[in-house]
């Protein structure tokens, strides 16, 4: 049976991951500081999800408390640790800088120590397309310069992948950084475009469009998100052998970078539409400008993770809306969850 240490499995994309993999049949130990940074109700819910199978256990403490991470990944013995917790939220960053220090690279320093100690066979971290930046080329590829992050969760995450390359090199720790593209669908966070914008047309209550809705994302379905993660386990980097086409294999370590993506550049105005044609109420549209940090559009070359998994994201953004709504009305009657929703 194969096993595999996960941070965040309390939050939107390690429950996801973790979920895929127990139904593979893998063993897996989760990880998680139940931060207040939104609802923990909706957190100890996934967890509450998961731990409904046998082979699903968890700890929950902070990253940043070094001999907790590593106790619990001695006791998992893992063949593979994803790292997928951190502090998350491009403008929740200007708000609150530090908590990105302390989780993001503190954080993620005991994560790589913790899979140095036990030698893990393949270390794989989230990553974030924001690391792109300033950047204007696109659809963006991993071999492109990132050296323009315009937040610091975005710093956080660029420096995440420096510091990983610098473990892969020296130890010899195979290390992939897949960097995600505007992520939605069931059990979303609160904080989320997709979320608050179907909570707000709802309500009834305004909901704000930024750069007056001149905003284009690579809007990636989770479960398409999880699936790339999943074959992007089994392909580990090592020396020049393991490369293909397009490859962002480091020259100097087993460590590559990858894009996961739905390579589809959508207008965030359509997106809005395909929400309220779902809900079957039109929006109280509050436009604004551009806010500082946010960029008008991100869109992704995933040909490198095609040629690593054979695996494309394919999930239309029409679909993956009228998932989420459906996922959300039912989740929005649990009396228990509406009440901390509201």
């Amino acid at each position: 049976m194969r096993r595999a240490f996960i941070t965040g499995t309390a939050g939107f994309i390690g429950f996801h991951l973790a979920e895929l993999l127990l139904q593979e049949g893998w063993e897996i130990a989760g990880y998680d500081g139940m931060t207040d940074y939104y609802d923990v109700t909706l957190k100890q819910k996934r967890h509450a999800l998961l731990r409904q199978h046998q082979r699903f256990t968890a700890t929950e403490a902070m990253l940043e408390d070094a001999e907790s991470l590593s106790a619990a990944v001695t006791a998992a013995r893992p063949d593979v640790i994803v790292h997928l917790a951190a502090q998350a939220g491009v403008r929740y960053s200007l708000e609150n800088p530090r908590a990105y220090i302390d989780a993001n690279i503190i954080g993620t320093f005991n994560v790589m120590e913790a899979a140095r100690d036990c030698e893990v066979g393949h270390l794989l971290m989230a990553s974030t397309s924001s690391v792109y930046g300033a950047n204007t080329d696109m659809p963006f590829g991993e071999t492109q310069k990132a050296d323009t992050p315009l937040t610091i969760y975005a710093a956080t995450k660029k420096a995440n992948e420096a510091m990983g390359h610098s473990y892969a090199h020296i130890y010899g720790m195979p290390t992939t950084m897949f960097r995600f593209f505007t992520v939605y669908g069931p059990w979303g966070r609160p904080d989320m475009a997709l979320f608050k914008f179907t909570k707000g047309i709802l309500e009834g209550t305004p909901i704000d469009i930024y750069n007056n809705g001149e905003m284009w994302r690579d809007f990636t379905y989770v479960t398409d998100l999880v699936r790339g993660i999943r074959g992007l386990i089994d392909a580990v980097p090592g020396g020049p052998e393991t490369a293909v086409e397009g490859d962002s294999l480091s020259p100097a370590a087993p460590f590559r970078v990858v894009n996961i993506g739905n390579s589809d550049k959508v207008r965030l105005l359509d997106f809005i539409e395909a929400i309220e044609e779902e809900l079957g109420h039109k929006a109280i549209r509050n436009y604004m400008p551009m806010q500082t940090g946010d960029v008008p559009a991100t869109w992704a070359d995933a040909s490198l993770l095609r040629h690593l998994t054979g695996y494309s994201p394919q999930t239309r953004f029409r679909e993956g809306v009228r998932a989420f709504v459906r996922w959300y009305r039912s989740y929005e009657n649990d009396p228990i969850i509406s009440e901390n929703l509201s």
